[in-house]
């Protein structure tokens, strides 16, 4: 599966905050027309159908990019043995 680049699911995740706040402030077709838009780049993104799962992809996906390389969440070794004695 491809990954999208982590600075960009950032850039639409602020985008989508920004126009959230901006629709709650006072609500404007072209703001509900472009927070469309993101919402819709973002499940395509994360391969998800609701803005909500895609932002919980999002998050998970920016989460994962932070971590160093070769740091797992779970504590297995490569081979999938536990590393616990």
């Amino acid at each position: 599966m491809l990954v999208p680049d982590p600075k960009v699911v950032r850039t639409l995740l602020t985008r989508y905050a920004s126009l959230k706040i901006a629709q709650a402030e006072r609500e404007r077709a072209e703001t509900a027309r472009e927070l469309e838009d993101v919402s819709y780049t973002l499940c395509v993104m994360t391969g998800t159908t609701s803005i909500h799962d895609a932002i919980a992809r999002a998050d998970a996906l920016l989460l994962a990019a932070a971590r160093p390389a070769g740091v797992g969440s779970d504590a297995e070794g490569e081979n999938g043995l536990s590393l616990a004695v």
